[in-house]
């Protein structure tokens, strides 16, 4: 994990409080659902019709 003051280097870009960005298309890699593993717990994003973010666990 990364507690550095400098964005993690995923290849984002900074925004506007110097925190990584990550364009949603690169995440989902033209899929509507993904999994996040964190702290080894796994998380589904999903993308809805109305094109909003979901987070469940």
């Amino acid at each position: 994990m990364n507690h550095d003051k400098e964005p993690a280097k995923t290849g984002a870009k900074a925004g506007a409080r110097g925190l990584p960005v990550l364009e949603s298309e690169t995440l989902f890699q033209g899929q509507n659902e993904i999994v996040i593993r964190h702290q080894g717990a796994e998380y589904r994003m999903k993308i809805t019709r109305q094109g909003k973010l979901i987070l469940n666990k």
